[in-house]
């Protein structure tokens, strides 16, 4: 059973329901419609399992060239390729129609979008092109958009403040993960600017880039009168952090790629919990 659970990549699908609640809770007028919320965050988990469980079927071969990847159920073996197939079709499937039937089909169309964009667009890019990791950043920043929707909001600028923030924090995120494991993406051929970039300076660059770009993004929620100023100013404070992680990893990329890494796992949960804690009430 535990090789089967981790197609749904355990970690990946707890960030989306995290960032799907946020997202829900900051559209939601009060009082909280506890079922509602409980059908979205279930039948998100399961399309994010699904999605996963179908980008690992379609990565099993990449995965088996590579140190950080080959031990995966797949590649290992410890999962046939038919019954991780089972798995993805029935999870996204029964996500897909909680979604449709118990919240409602904006939100379960989003999800759609997320699967698709993730496991056809993102995962073939990943050996044609580069800009791979700016298209899998979509689907990345998509649940918070299901969340604010399920909630009843629409697509307004409010929802795509939420949108940006959660699309540029990803960005300095992955391409300092890239860089660390560069030898792992080279051998599995697969087109990551850290490959391609044989110092790290564009790699370190383009991180510093979109930890600045994030900053002011990441203030849009209390100017669009999502959040209040606790937020405001903890937002700056964490931007700025990332900017100081990104500044490390363009001085010194081989040593301080790591930092930019570690501080976006301690931005994230913190901005959505400052916004959370500091929402407007209508």
């Amino acid at each position: 059973m535990k090789p089967i659970l981790e197609l749904s990549k355990p970690r990946v699908t707890q960030l989306v329901v995290l960032t799907t609640a946020a997202g829900y809770y900051l559209a939601s007028p009060a009082p909280l419609r506890l079922g509602v919320f409980a059908a979205t965050l279930a039948g998100t988990a399961l399309v994010a399992a699904g999605t996963n469980a179908f980008n690992m079927i379609r990565e099993r071969e990449t995965d088996a060239h590579m140190l950080r990847t080959r031990n995966r159920p797949l590649p290992a073996g410890r999962v046939s390729p038919r019954a991780a197939f089972v798995f993805a079709t029935v999870t996204a499937a029964a996500g897909l129609g909680t979604l449709a039937s118990l919240v409602n089909l904006t939100t379960a169309g989003l999800a759609a979008l997320t699967l698709v964009s993730y496991v056809w667009f993102y995962t073939s890019l990943k050996t044609r092109s580069t800009l791979n990791t700016l298209v899998g950043a979509v689907p990345g920043a998509l649940p918070v958009l299901g969340g604010w929707t399920a909630a009843g909001g629409a697509l307004s600028p409010q929802a795509f403040a939420l949108f940006w923030t959660l699309f540029l924090w990803q960005l300095p995120h992955f391409l300092a993960l890239a860089w660390v494991y560069r030898e792992d993406y080279r051998s599995a051929q697969l087109r990551m600017l850290s490959v391609e970039d044989v110092g790290g300076r564009r790699t370190a660059r383009m991180a510093l880039l979109y930890a600045v770009a994030l900053v002011p993004v990441s203030l849009l929620p209390t100017l669009l009168g999502v959040t209040g100023s606790v937020y405001f100013w903890g937002a700056l404070a964490l931007g700025l952090g990332y900017v100081a992680a990104g500044v490390l990893m363009w001085v010194d990329v081989n040593r301080r790629a790591w930092a930019v890494f570690l501080a976006s796992i301690v931005y994230l949960p913190m901005l959505l919990t400052l916004a959370v804690l500091d929402k407007v009430r209508p």
